[in-house]
């Protein structure tokens, strides 16, 4: 799928559930655990408010949320089509918004806990 196909099914997403849409550009990076490749289930996704050269985008794949320093591995936006494109629709949801995905299952909801400064 090319840039622009992306960048519209990220704001219809964004539409659907009432989201202002907040691109995540394709030079910065998110974070992703090595289960996503994989292919584990389910893959979640939640996104804190950017720093630096980051969307503030974390993805990982599994029930549980490893708290090792090394779970995450950083990529840039541009590869996530390749890493797992499941996810590049749902990249232009702003910070503070969740995504859970599994077989048949699509769950999608604003968290105003990843606003908090950590």
């Amino acid at each position: 799928m090319n840039i622009g196909a992306q960048i519209e099914l990220q704001k219809e997403v964004c539409s659907k559930y009432g989201a202002n849409y907040t691109p995540s550009p394709l030079n910065l990076k998110v974070g992703v655990s090595e289960s996503v490749k994989s292919g584990e289930v389910p893959l979640n996704g939640f996104r804190h408010p950017a720093e630096k050269e980051t969307t503030g985008w974390f993805f990982y794949a599994g029930e549980e949320m490893s708290t090792d320093d090394q779970f995450f591995k950083a990529l840039h936006v541009i590869h996530l089509q390749e890493w797992c494109p499941k996810v590049v629709k749902f990249l232009g949801l702003p910070p503070g918004w969740r995504f859970l995905l599994a077989d048949g299952y699509e769950d999608v909801w604003f968290d105003k806990s990843l606003l908090k400064p950590s």
